[in-house]
Parts: structure tokens; sequence; C-alpha cells
């Protein structure tokens, strides 16, 4: 059972969060950069642990921050939210290694999602329905004319890893 949650994250997200675990009877955790310390998320847990740094490369997805941040408030679990670090397998491998509770999914889970090849190939293992496409990276232009011909116009190109759905590009010829 969870007693202590610390928020690894800010903003509506870490409201939400902080909100449903207030609910259950939790114990809530924000950590907050210099640009946060009056946010709502900080005032509305019911501690706050000041992590510094302004932007978000300083705070937020500090890992060695946010560790000591959960030593510091004594968490026994930590909620990453979205963006920042929940999708990130090394934070997750440190939480818990550190005998916290993670709540999100576990490392290999982050791993296998974090790498759109890798996910189809997983999904279609466990007789997943997937969009149409190849199952290999695809490395020359002439490689990918030759699968979207066999798909049909128009494409989507997507970067197998990372990205956040940049860099997409509607492909609607072989010109």
């Amino acid at each position: 059972m969870v007693s202590k949650l610390l928020i690894a994250n800010r903003g509506e997200i870490a409201c939400r969060i902080i909100r449903t675990a207030k609910k259950m009877g939790i114990t809530t955790v924000s950590i907050c950069s210099e640009a946060d310390l009056y946010s709502p998320h900080v005032e509305m847990a019911d501690e706050r642990v000041f992590i510094g740094g302004f932007s978000s490369a300083e705070s937020y997805l500090d890992i060695k921050k946010i560790k000591k941040a959960i030593i510091e408030s004594n968490s026994d679990a930590v909620h990453p939210g979205y963006g920042f670090l929940s999708e990130n397998k090394n934070f997750a491998d440190e939480i818990t290694s550190m005998g916290i509770n993670f709540i999100g999914p576990p490392s290999e889970a982050i791993e296998i999602m974090g790498d759109k090849i890798k996910s189809k190939k997983f999904a279609k293992s466990a007789n997943v329905s997937v969009v149409p496409g190849g199952l290999e990276s695809i490395s020359s232009v002439d490689k990918a004319i030759l699968e979207a011909e066999k798909m049909g116009f128009p494409v989507i190109i997507k970067a197998s890893a990372g990205g956040g759905g940049k860099g997409m590009r509607v492909v609607y010829n072989k010109r």
C-alpha cells in the first residue's frame, strides 16, 4: 500500500494525481523548480520539496534531484505523470532499485513501447492488430518507396524511436 506519493511532474497532470491520491488517503509530495514555487500543484500537495533550477533540464528531468527529493520526503512511491521522465526506462529502473514503488509501466514495457518497430513486433507476437507497414527499419528512400507501394499511398513516415509525434510526414506519392 502506498502511503506517501511523490509526483515527479508539474502543472495540471500533477494536480490531477494529487486530487486522486488525496481521495485515496495518500499523502502527496510535489517537487518544484524555481519557476513553480507558487504553482497550484505545489500549493495543493501535502508536502513540497524544492529541487531548484529554472528550466526543465535543471529540475523535472534531473533524476538525481528527484531521487534526493524522494529520500528527503520519505516517499514510498513515485508517479511520473506524463511527459518528462514518464517514458524513461532508466528513471523507472532507478526508482525501483531504491525500493520505491514506481506508479507506471515496468521499465521493460517502457523500453519496448519507446521503439515503434519493437512495439509493433511485440504487439504482432501477441496477436494484436497493427497498422500496415514493415517490421524492419527502412534505411533508404528506395526501400521506403517499395514499402509504400505495397501498402498504397498515402503513407505516414515516422522515426522508429522518440520524437513525441514530431517528424511524422504524410507522403502522397513516390515523387
